[in-house]
């Protein structure tokens, strides 16, 4: 029976310890996308953060609920604006992000060494002026 009631107990603070951590995560991710949620004045981030400090269940559970849909789509704004950053640092340093005119010229020249084919040519050509 002891052994029972040592596995009940490691099992119970193992769900305690996990609803803290839970909780802590919730109130960072809310705070973090009040504080750089431009949209909202200061006296509005000074409102839910008192609301938030006071009555922390419910504060982070009405913002989850109020303001859901906005941290989502700021969360997948910014995660665009990353990705779009990332992939312009990674074209300038693979140094493909050059200008269409600076692609076709490089092309030209690699057809007039003989390098690849005018059809290799019209290709570069025209990946240069679409992308």
């Amino acid at each position: 029976m002891q052994f029972g009631s040592n596995f009940v107990d490691i099992l119970l603070w193992t769900l305690w310890i996990w609803l803290v951590f839970a909780f802590f995560m919730v109130m960072f991710r809310v705070f973090g996308d009040l504080f750089s949620d431009t949209s909202v004045s200061g006296m509005g981030k000074f409102w839910w953060s008192v609301f938030i400090i006071f009555l922390p269940f419910l504060g982070l559970l009405v913002y989850v609920i109020a303001r859901g849909n906005g941290m989502t789509e700021r969360e997948q704004a910014k995660r665009s604006e990353m990705q779009a950053a990332q992939a312009a640092y990674i074209r300038q340093a693979a140094g493909t992000g050059s200008s269409a005119t600076d692609q076709i010229a490089s092309a030209k020249a690699l057809l007039d060494a003989g390098t690849i084919t005018q059809a290799e040519f019209e290709a570069l050509k025209s990946k240069a002026l679409v992308g």
